[in-house]
């Protein structure tokens, strides 16, 4: 008796020992502050919401509004066919010459900016540090500060916004290229005594040139995206012939609503474009989440095992029917398939700039030199002018405050979409497949364009680019948060089904915890993206910082405070970038 007795005391004291002896994660100052800012910047959502006073019942009370201002406007209509294609040619125009002049810049920053071109480390940092502010200054904002210099109408401000802003995201996926390179070449190139021209145009273009194609491409469908915006800010084009229609109230909303319509499948057909380019030139399929690269993958799956083996049999047998290579054979390259779809390609996209510069009707005359100089004298030194820096930091806050609003609107929404779209979480394929199309359809509406209609149809404001910007959010966020569920690690999903678990409990106890820091990325990610478009929906309508730019802008004296405003983003953006930057450190 005392024996059996005392054998589960010991198999305790056993257990007690092992749990003792068991490995705990350490828990690290910097974890811990870390943990404690992400609580801080919930919190700092959760009161940013009650103090914009959102609430659905505010939502639902402008519903009556919308429908007072849908059955007073026209119908939708479209511009007359002249004007429509004129319109569109001017648009493509200034994107492409626009993606074209930072893609050119681009190049010389990323060379300094990658660790293994950079001809001195503090170069590097200036590479770096260019890339940072150009992404951090809004592109519209750039375009307003720039239209004093040029005649009404001109498409220079565009095309300059669009290549200094581009500058920032380009060099970046630039100088990540450079740095991800075979270094063989290079060295090999190095050794035989080439220059550092030579290294880099022998050893390092060739390796790159398929990604920054790919990168190009890419940044000229959000310059495309972004072109609707620019007409706020007075550059010619559809933006700025929907921009005049909602300004119509409320006879030309049916004119405006007609020409995002076109905005919108303009771009759908021009990213099919820019994704079949991808294909066919680089050999590469769309990995996107777009709709052109989903209709491009949907068109060219692969063909079945038995076309694929019919075609490796007659590779092989016109390999063996070749004659044999020879040394004076070898010193030219073959003019094969993919070397003359290479060059129609390049000879097609030459043609694409040189009729984008015609389109876009670029003339000296259209800079006013006379107003180059004074212009640009006027934007130093900061000033508030008759405003005070408490006013400035005030609408600041409500920019932020709108940021943080609809990334916590997301991230909650986002959670329960993402979740159910994921294949290790969702219950069986058909809840699966349904919040997928879900999410496809939250990020196919543009949420800026969303933003102008509701702002101007409901009159909301800020809550109105709340609305808009956690609409886009959720598509994105949620898009991420689904994809990094299904790409943890099985094993410990399977432990725990094994151990009897319920789907819930293999939910927080093995997804959850391993797709926390991708959450903490993406959100802060979505963040970031936010704050960019929150001063951009002042500009548009809203209220907060954007407010202020669009009123300092187009006054000559007041460039001072558009100075002051822009340097205040910049800051804004570079602080939340610093917080990113730690905390993925953190959570790694």
């Amino acid at each position: 008796m005392t024996t059996v007795a005392a054998q589960p005391a010991a198999g305790a004291d056993a257990f007690a020992d092992v749990a003792e002896r068991a490995p705990r994660r350490r828990r690290s100052p910097e974890r811990i502050a870390g943990v404690v800012f992400v609580l801080a910047m919930i919190a700092f959502g959760i009161y940013a919401v009650s103090a914009l006073d959102f609430s659905w019942a505010n939502i639902a009370s402008s519903l009556y509004n919308a429908a007072k201002v849908f059955s007073l406007m026209d119908p939708i209509s479209l511009p007359a066919p002249g004007d429509l294609l004129y319109l569109t040619g001017l648009t493509i125009g200034i994107v492409v010459l626009g993606t074209l002049l930072a893609a050119l810049i681009s190049v010389p920053v990323a060379i300094i900016s990658a660790a293994n071109t950079t001809p001195a480390g503090w170069l590097r940092w200036v590479g770096r540090a260019i890339g940072v502010i150009t992404r951090a200054v809004p592109d519209v904002v750039i375009a307003l500060a720039l239209s004093l210099m040029f005649t009404l109408g001109s498409p220079l401000p565009g095309i300059l916004a669009f290549g200094i802003h581009s500058i920032g995201m380009i060099s970046k996926l630039f100088a990540d290229a450079i740095e991800q390179i075979d270094e063989g070449p290079q060295l090999a190139i190095r050794a035989a005594g080439g220059s550092r021209a030579q290294e880099f145009w022998a050893g390092v273009f060739p390796q790159v040139l398929p990604s920054w194609i790919a990168t190009a491409l890419h940044r000229f469908d959000i310059n495309l995206r972004g072109s609707a915006i620019l007409g706020w800010a007075g550059v010619g084009g559809l933006g700025y012939a929907m921009k005049v229609a909602f300004g119509q109230f409320p006879n030309g909303y049916g004119r405006g609503l007609g020409i995002a319509a076109v905005i919108f499948v303009m771009c759908v057909v021009l990213e099919i474009i820019s994704s079949t380019i991808r294909r066919n030139l680089l050999g590469v399929d769309p990995v996107g989440n777009g709709l052109g690269d989903r209709v491009v993958r949907a068109a060219t799956k692969r063909r079945g095992a038995a076309a694929s083996a019919a075609a490796a049999s007659q590779a092989r047998a016109d390999a063996s029917a070749k004659p044999a290579a020879t040394a004076e054979s070898m010193l030219r390259r073959p003019w094969t398939r993919d070397r003359v779809s290479g060059l129609v390609w390049g000879l097609v996209a030459i043609g694409v700039i040189v009729a984008s510069y015609w389109m876009a009707d670029i003339h000296l005359s259209q800079i006013t030199w006379s107003e180059v100089v004074p212009t640009l004298q006027s934007f130093w030194p900061p000033n508030v002018g008759s405003h005070s820096f408490g006013e400035f930091f005030q609408a600041l806050l409500i920019t932020i405050q709108v940021a943080f609003a609809a990334a916590v609107l997301s991230v909650v929404f986002s959670l329960i979409f993402g979740s159910l779209a994921a294949r290790n979480v969702a219950p069986n394929g058909a809840i699966r497949g349904t919040f997928r199309v879900i999410l496809v359809i939250f990020r196919g509406v543009p949420e800026l364009v969303l933003a102008i209609f509701l702002i101007m149809v409901t009159g909301l404001g800020n809550q109105a680019g709340v609305v808009a910007l956690a609409f886009g959010g959720i598509g994105l966020l949620g898009k991420l948060i689904a994809d990094s569920y299904e790409e943890v690690a099985q094993g410990p999903g399977r432990a725990l089904t094994a151990a009897g678990a319920t789907r819930i409990q293999r939910f927080t106890s093995s997804t959850w915890p391993q797709g926390l820091p991708s959450l903490i990325g993406n959100s802060l990610y979505l963040l970031d993206t936010n704050i960019r478009a929150a001063t951009i929906l002042g500009i548009v309508g809203g209220g907060g910082i954007g407010y202020y730019l669009t009123q300092a802008a187009p006054v000559l004296n007041l460039h001072g405070q558009v100075t002051t405003l822009v340097l205040m983003v910049v800051v804004t953006v570079l602080v939340v970038e610093g917080i990113a930057t730690w905390m993925r450190r953190v959570f790694r």
